[in-house]
């Protein structure tokens, strides 16, 4: 009977100790193993994203300073309203030219009505912003149609939008130029 007493009291001590001790630390170990296997996954995607950077960066590397500068100019990361103002400046002066009545506009967001026209009544979130650069210059045919071809050859993409003609009064051959256009960066 005592062999049947102690045994029942083992049973019942073994069945205590599991519900008091190995099954929450169990279940303890369980809750652990998953949160390492969360971070060995987070883990891994860590060093898939080093790769990329590395990748990326191999990639970069091959351009050279010059032209990682010209790629700059081309679609900047950030809008330079002075520097674009004198840019054009120093273009027209090669010509004898400047620049003048300069006015910037910034490119209005989802209430553009011309943008909702255009994409067929749908806005789209597009990767870069704009801005409408409207400025004037008084200069002979010839040398304005030089001073367009400078500014379609140089590296600052720009979009002309409206263009208007109307004689100058001070010379017979000399034309008030008016020129709006639109210029992006990357926000």
């Amino acid at each position: 009977m005592t062999k049947s007493i102690l045994a029942i009291l083992f049973i019942g001590v073994a069945i205590a100790l599991f519900v008091m001790y190995i099954r929450p630390t169990y279940d303890a170990t369980q809750g652990n193993r998953n949160k390492i296997a969360t971070f060995d996954e987070a883990l891994k995607k860590t060093r898939e994203i080093q790769e990329l950077k590395s990748d990326l960066l191999a990639r970069r590397n091959v351009f050279t300073e010059e032209n990682l500068q010209r790629l700059q100019k081309m679609l900047p990361d950030h809008v330079d309203n002075v520097r674009l103002v004198l840019d054009l400046d120093g273009i027209a002066a090669n010509y004898g030219m400047r620049i003048q009545n300069v006015a910037i506009q910034e490119t209005v967001g989802e209430n553009n009505s011309e943008t909702s026209i255009l994409n067929g009544g749908e806005l789209d979130n597009k990767p870069y912003q704009s801005l409408t650069l409207q400025f004037e210059v008084v200069a002979t045919y010839d040398e304005f149609v030089v001073l367009l071809r400078d500014l379609e050859s140089s590296l600052r993409i720009v979009d002309m939008t409206t263009l208007s003609i109307r004689p100058d009064s001070t010379a017979d051959d000399l034309y008030t130029f008016g020129v709006a256009l639109r210029t992006y960066w990357l926000p």
